[in-house]
């Protein structure tokens, strides 16, 4: 077992998790294991400091939609929720995952959330193409994607936002690639063990961000985080 990876060039290798049809109790463990170490490595806090930042000076009396794409279990989104009661904003929160059973797993876990919905919708379709909000959430979500579809995906994203786009992303680096196989000696499940390691290998690297962010008009803010992640800001009120 190799601890290290070249990771100069983004793997086009799928996820298990990937396949729409999947389900059953092996599925559920993997969203879970995911959302649990994503609270642990503090992942999802780089996606809360980011709506920080595009809702700093916004009126908090206007209804806010926030869409969360490959929302798994909910997880995210019910952090999200329970920053906006306790900031006081006003979130109308939508989540958006292909898979049936990850939507209805989701929505068990969420009963005491009024504020969040879920929506089984596939990005490529033409119905999302109508949807609009005001911040799109994209946490660990873009990666599952190659590069021409990430061009074309982030601009459209943006352009029916009217804030801005939160990406939250994973650094494609040698040493994150070693760091989650030493992790993977306690994780169970195997779905998660094997995707960890190829969501990295999919990942980005600066350079990476900073070619997509050339197709956006809008102001782009790419920030590193720990553990190793990219914050990829994209705010709709600062034009490039």
């Amino acid at each position: 077992m190799s601890f290290w990876k070249d990771t100069t060039y983004r793997s086009e290798e799928t996820e298990i998790m990937d396949d729409l049809e999947m389900g059953g109790p092996l599925v559920i463990s993997a969203l879970d294991h995911l959302a649990a170490i994503n609270k642990w490595l503090g992942g999802n806090q780089v996606t809360i400091n980011g709506i920080k930042k595009l809702l700093k000076k916004y009126p908090k009396t206007d209804e806010i939609t926030i869409l969360d794409l490959g929302c798994g279990n909910g997880d995210m989104l019910r952090q999200v929720a329970d920053f906006g009661r306790k900031s006081g904003y006003n979130f109308k929160l939508i989540g958006i995952d292909a898979n049936p059973v990850t939507v209805a797993y989701a929505k068990s876990l969420s009963g005491d959330y009024p504020e969040i919905s879920y929506d089984q919708q596939d990005v490529f379709s033409e119905e999302f193409k109508e949807v609009r909000y005001e911040i799109a959430l994209c946490t660990l979500f873009l990666h599952h994607f190659k590069d021409d579809f990430i061009l074309k995906f982030v601009d459209a994203l943006t352009r029916n936002a009217t804030i801005g786009v939160v990406i939250n992303d994973l650094h494609r680096h040698p040493m994150a690639y070693m760091l989650f196989r030493l992790l993977s000696i306690f994780i169970k499940n195997e779905i998660v063990k094997a995707d960890g390691l190829t969501s990295i290998l999919r990942a980005f690297k600066r350079d990476d961000l900073e070619k997509y962010a050339q197709n956006v008009s809008y102001k782009s803010s790419i920030t590193w985080c720990w553990a190793f992640r990219f914050q990829w800001i994209i705010d709709k009120k600062i034009k490039q």
